[in-house]
């Protein structure tokens, strides 16, 4: 096949991927200290999983509380993986970076001493959320940053960052104008998460992994991405499927009950904090009412909340479309895959192991939500990395930035459908052995059946209309990344013979000590995914020579043809 036929070109010093609250944090920062850059957004200015986060942002509150609080909540939810240097780093950032929000025009709730209100959520141990609209907070940081006038390229996608001997060189990108290249040293991933692995999510449609697969194409590691948080309490109607409204774990911190058909509660004698516990301890006391009850929901009680509608007018009306009056009747709710907590490994400043290339949100592994994230703290990690990845960007200038070999990429790909299918119901909140080998082999066959494509292939039987064929490309590109990072996914699965965090095996329910650490993986010379397992580092000797002669040990092969 042949290589796309570039048709636009650009230059830059910074090109970020994707327009939530990282990446256009990262812009600004970057622009104030005099960098060109240039973000790229598959959708519109609002289409982002940001827009949609209803808590809050978790930052240390001024009288009660403490940076070291604020870190051991952290940690504990983190189930033994977070770095406690990075949770520490990132959690110290969040005032100036709430500040910084502020002086964007961001308005946060009041209460009545005329004060910032904080609510509080599952695994805090004090109220620290401060939050915007009630249960709006996502969009008003999004309109926040979204009024600083930066340059952002919507209805663009990014399809490969070009590398070379000094690092990055450039990004190939497609468009309604065609395939183009931008000229860069530095690429910023800031793309969201993965909730389109799943047949349910709290995440927008874009949310299809490809920061995930652009880093791996482009040689960088990933980790942790076993750890798929899901959300407790989403929206349940009969025969709901893609995106589905959340019911913000701040409902439960203003005295809702999670209850089953039965009127009993659901976490009772569970955990400490019952209905606050963190969130994979919710989800799974969930999912077990749900199997012993042969039910596919349960309910979430808040009548007692004096106002709820004025408090939660997102959630109130989200409920009313659905027929459900959250002040009179019960609200239905289920989990459904809601956020990332592993992702490209980096540092606290965004840096991967690629030269030019970093990372940061939920497309990031920080080390700072380890096996489980705390509710909250993702626009805090988005705001306080964004920016020092967009500072760290300047340590790339002068670099060389030119793309002059666009070649040909092997994009094996399953049909979404049958990919969100499978991995709905061997990889979510409960897996085991047997459940992940068959998923994986599934993909397999999917693939191996003819499925596999190169990104420029799109409309070479039917020509259709420009904008229908960017937005074909788009979804094959989607198509690509949602497969290799299912993939991946599966592998370290597979990989993670223990139960820990929001990875639940149910063939291995302890969590066993020899595994507490990250298993990093990368793409191999011919284009496999390859586990490393040396404590936390992307450096070592692949997992599978290590448990060869292991007779429990997971299959750990992922053929890409």
């Amino acid at each position: 096949m042949n290589a796309p036929v570039i048709e636009w070109e650009a230059s830059a010093d910074l090109v970020v991927v994707g327009g939530g609250v990282a990446g256009l944090t990262a812009a600004r920062t970057a622009s104030l200290r005099g960098l060109r850059v240039l973000t790229l957004s598959k959708g519109g200015p609002i289409d982002t999983s940001t827009q949609y986060a209803q808590g809050g942002i978790a930052v240390v509150a001024p009288h009660g509380d403490s940076i070291e609080s604020h870190v051991r909540d952290t940690v504990e939810a983190g189930a033994g993986l977070c770095e406690t240097t990075a949770v520490r780093a990132i959690v110290e950032g969040g005032q100036a970076a709430v500040a910084a929000l502020t002086d964007l025009g961001a308005v946060f709730d009041l209460g009545r001493d005329g004060q910032i209100s904080r609510t509080r959520e599952g695994g805090h141990s004090t109220r620290r959320i401060i939050h915007a609209g009630g249960d709006a907070t996502g969009a008003e940081v999004q309109r926040a940053l979204n009024t600083a006038g930066l340059p952002v390229l919507f209805g663009a996608a990014a399809c490969e960052v070009v590398t070379g001997p000094s690092g990055v060189q450039g990004v190939i990108a497609v468009s309604d104008k065609g395939f183009g290249v931008v000229h860069t040293p530095a690429v910023l991933l800031a793309t969201g998460g993965l909730g389109q692995l799943y047949a349910l999510s709290t995440n927008p449609p874009g949310a299809t992994a490809d920061g995930i697969a652009l880093a791996l194409w482009a040689g960088a590691a990933v980790a942790d991405l076993e750890f798929v948080q899901f959300h407790p309490t989403v929206l349940y109607t009969p025969g709901g499927l893609g995106r589905r409204p959340l019911i913000s774990e701040a409902v439960r911190g203003e005295g809702a009950t999670l209850v089953d058909a039965e009127g009993k509660s659901v976490t009772a004698e569970v955990h400490p904090r019952g209905d606050l516990a963190p969130r994979d301890v919710v989800s799974r006391a969930i999912a077990a009412r749900m199997r012993e009850l042969g039910t596919d929901h349960v309910f979430l009680d808040g009548r007692a909340i004096d106002g709820f509608a004025q408090r939660f007018p997102t959630i109130t009306a989200s409920c009313l479309a659905a027929g459900i009056d959250p002040q009179e009747s019960l609200i239905p709710v289920a989990p459904a895959a809601h956020y990332q907590c592993g992702g490209v490994v980096t540092d606290p400043h965004g840096r991967t192991g690629v030269p030019g290339l970093y990372a940061a949100g939920e497309v990031a592994r920080t080390g700072l939500h380890g096996a489980n994230r705390l509710a909250s703290n993702s626009l805090l990690e988005g705001l306080v990395v964004g920016e020092r990845a967009g500072a760290a960007a300047v340590e790339r200038l002068g670099a060389p930035a030119e793309v002059t070999d666009v070649r040909p990429r092997t994009m094996p790909r399953a049909p979404r459908a049958a990919l969100q299918q499978v991995m709905t119901a061997h990889a979510a909140v409960v897996r085991d052995r047997d459940g992940l080998a068959g998923a994986a082999a599934t993909l397999e066959r999917a693939v191996l059946r003819g499925m596999s494509s190169r990104f420029a292939d799109s409309g070479t039987v039917v020509p259709p209309a420009p904008d229908d064929l960017a937005a074909r490309r788009i979804a094959e590109l989607e198509d690509g990344a949602l497969t290799l990072t299912a993939r991946v996914l599966l592998l370290a699965a597979a990989a993670r013979t223990e139960s820990r965090g929001c990875h639940t095996r149910s063939d291995r329910p302890e969590p066993d000590e020899a595994l507490r650490h990250s298993i990093p993986i990368r793409l191999d010379a011919d284009g496999r995914p390859d586990v490393l397992l040396v404590g936390g580092s992307p450096e070592g000797e692949p997992l599978a020579s290590r448990l060869a002669d292991d007779p429990e040990a997971p299959a750990l092969t992922v053929a890409v043809p």
